[in-house]
Order: C-alpha cells, then structure tokens, then sequence
C-alpha cells in the first residue's frame, strides 16, 4: 500500500508543459533564449537527486516531440551534470499525435498530496488547476496564475475546500535585490509614483506562435512580474483603485503573423490610494515583446518613489558583462539561473532565485503533508494564490480597458481589504 501524503517525505510531482521554461526544448530544438536547457526540470531532476522528489512526469498535447525530449534532456542535462537522472514519465503515449486533456491521465496517477507545476499557455492554467486541486494535488502555476478574477476566487474556494496549497512561481520575489528593495520601499511612507518595464526580443514571437495574441497578450505574460512585486510592497499600505490601458502594434500581426490587432506593448496606468491618508498615487506597468535582440534576453526594470524615498533596480544590468566568440557581448544574471557543475560534477545552481523559487513550492507542499504547516500560514510568506490575488485584479482590468477602447476600469474592495471586482466606470 502506498504511503500516506502525512507520512512520505518526497512527492511525486507531473510537469504540465514541456517548453521552453519547462525543458528548453522548443520547435524539435534547444530554445535561442537565456533558459537552453530549461529551468523546471532542471531543478526538479536536482531535488529528486536531494531526496525531495520521488517520481515525476512531462505532460504535453503531443507525444510524437518526447523522443526529441528525451533526447535533449539526455545531452543538455544528464550527460553534463553527475548524478541527475532525468527519466519521468510522459503523456500523452509516444504515438498518440495530440490529447489535449492527457493532463487528466497524469494527475489521475498521482496521489493526495503530491504536486503539479503548471507552464502552458495562460488560458489552459485554470482548468488543469482545478482538476489537480479537486484531486487534493498541491499546484504551482507559473504568472499569470489565470486570467481573470472570478476563475482565481474559485481556484481559492476549491483549494480551501481540498486544504491543497496553491503558490504562483513569481520567482523575482526570491532575488535578494528586488527583495531588500520591497522591505526598504515599506519604510518610505505613502506611495507616489512606480514605473516598471520588462521586455523581450522579437524572436521570442515565434516561441509563443501558438498563443500569442489569442490565448494572451504581453501583458499577462511579462507585467505580471513587477505588478507582483508592487503589490507585494504595498501590503497594508497602498489599494489600486482606477486603471486605463494603452497599447501599440504593428510588429507581432505583421512580420510575426500574429491575429490581427496582438499588441506590441501594453502600459497599464494604474491610480492607488494611499490606504492610511487617503492621498493618491501613480503607477505605470509596461510590457513589450517587439524589443530588438540585445545585450540581455529581457529588459527588465522599475523605480519607486515613496513620501520618504526612492528606488531604482535594474535587474538586467548586475554590472557584470561578458563577452566570446560564440556569443559575443551579453550582460549576465548568474543569480537567476547558474548552470555550470561543482567540483564534483553535480548541478551547482541551488542558490539561483530561479531555483529556490520551485524549492519553496517543493519544501511548503511536504511541510503541509506532514502536517508542519498549513496553506493559510503560507500565505503570509510565500506568493501563494491568495497572496497574488491583486495581480490577477490588475491584469483582468487592464485586458477589459483594452477591449473597450481604453476605458477606465475600476476596483472594488470587501469588508477584509481583499479586492471583490472590477468592472468599468
């Protein structure tokens, strides 16, 4: 009889997705981005070497790309690194060409208690996570968690309903700059202004052919990164409460063959209200996928201006460059993601905030099995579902905005402080 999820000290863990965040692997190749040999089976396959994890799984739409998987996996990462194992299950079966719900099949085979990561598209994360969560299976969904408000209050039903803890890989929380910058801005009084931008190359279009513009937008996928951490700090102190969005286009629906009308970048401006004084405050989140290739895979920046203080991060520019003949000039963040091997040949990335990222998630499910925890006590410290709930709020209203030609959208908060809806003004 197999162990109860109370008394194993490892899970069984079945990755949703088989991309580039998930294995590298994209169009039958290693992906041209700074994630070649992916970052969740990666860190999965080391947790399992560390005792962490017992079986896991890869889980597509279509069987016939696991040979080239498996073969990636083989030569990328097992080859390279000592000790790492990366044989998993896979679904759908090799000769199966496409089972869109093969997701079904692998959750059906795992047991109460153990996990799945969600990386696919931004509008298939609900339902497999309300299957996964109504099988008692703990998740982790990467940004956006979903995408809308009502379909994230019923993830957070359901998870209490199934006591499953439900966290959503906003991996920049772990990064130890953005992190003091979030305890530091808590300390500059009333909030007066914040401008984020995150951006990626043109070529990444052609990662995200198959949904961009018609299952998401930019906005979605990139913004939610520093709304997340924008909110994170404004715990308590600050409420968004109006919100219009812009867009530009032109890049993705002509050279990319995008639906018509995919936006090119997306900047959602954002009025909050000070919570304590009632004074009001600025933000401006912006998001492109029609950048130029440069010295980084992804721009990504924000400044802070608080009544007592200021902030700029760049987290793209560590004031480390480096430059060969194969790559030539990049400038580089070894504390995301490192992949070189130790000494003794295993993986030496476990302090990336890439990698401890999926750790938290791996480390909080065991701690709720063996009862050490509870998902409401990871709330407070983790970015769980409930925890992000903000985010989804601000994304939706910034896709409803945009959808009736830049309108303004407004929020609305209940009794406990938590935002209840949004809806045009």
């Amino acid at each position: 009889m197999a162990a109860s999820s109370s008394s194993r000290d490892t899970i069984n863990v079945a990755m949703m997705g088989t991309g580039e965040y998930t294995t590298g692997y994209v169009h039958g190749s290693q992906s041209a981005s700074d994630k070649k040999i992916g970052v969740v089976a990666l860190v999965l396959f080391d947790l399992r070497r560390l005792g962490k994890i017992g079986n896991l799984a890869l889980v597509g739409t279509t069987g016939s790309k696991f040979n080239g998987i498996r073969a990636h996996l083989k030569s990328k990462i097992s080859d390279v690194y000592g000790g790492v194992d990366v044989s998993c299950d896979t679904y759908p079966a090799d000769d199966v060409e496409r089972d869109p719900v093969a997701y079904k099949k692998a959750i059906d085979k795992l047991q109460p208690g153990d996990a799945i990561t969600i990386f696919t598209p931004d509008n298939t994360h609900f339902e497999i996570a309300l299957y996964a969560i109504q099988h008692q299976v703990h998740v982790l969904l990467t940004k956006p968690a979903v995408k809308t408000l009502h379909d994230h209050q019923v993830l957070l039903d359901e998870a209490k309903k199934h006591n499953v803890f439900v966290m959503v890989e906003f991996h920049k929380r772990f990064d130890p700059i953005y992190h003091d910058a979030r305890e530091r801005i808590r300390t500059y009084g009333d909030f007066g202004l914040y401008q984020s931008y995150m951006s990626q190359p043109k070529f990444q279009l052609e990662t995200f052919r198959s949904w961009a513009g018609a299952g998401s937008d930019i906005s979605y996928y990139l913004n939610s990164h520093h709304i997340d951490i924008h909110c994170w700090a404004m715990q308590g102190i600050a409420k968004p409460v109006r919100l219009i969005a812009m867009q530009s286009n032109g890049v993705a629906e002509g050279k990319y063959n995008c639906p018509a009308g995919t936006e090119d970048t997306i900047t959602l401006i954002t009025h909050w209200q000070n919570i304590a004084s009632g004074t009001m405050g600025v933000a401006t989140y912006v998001a492109s996928w029609s950048a130029p290739k440069a010295d980084v895979h992804s721009q990504q920046r924000f400044f802070y201006m608080g009544h007592s203080g200021e902030i700029t991060v760049d987290q793209a520019h560590r004031n480390y460059a480096v430059a060969s003949d194969q790559g030539g000039f990049a400038s580089i963040n070894p504390l995301y993601m490192a992949y070189y091997p130790t000494a003794e040949g295993h993986f030496g990335g476990q302090h990336g905030y890439g990698y401890k990222s999926l750790q938290h998630f791996v480390d909080g499910c065991i701690a709720v099995n063996k009862k050490k925890t509870t998902p409401e006590a990871l709330d407070r410290a983790l970015p769980t579902l409930r925890a992000t709930t903000l985010v989804t709020a601000i994304l939706e209203a910034g896709r409803i905005s945009l959808d009736n030609s830049n309108r303004a959208v407004k929020f609305s908060y209940a009794d406990n402080g938590e935002v209840s809806s949004i809806q045009l003004e």
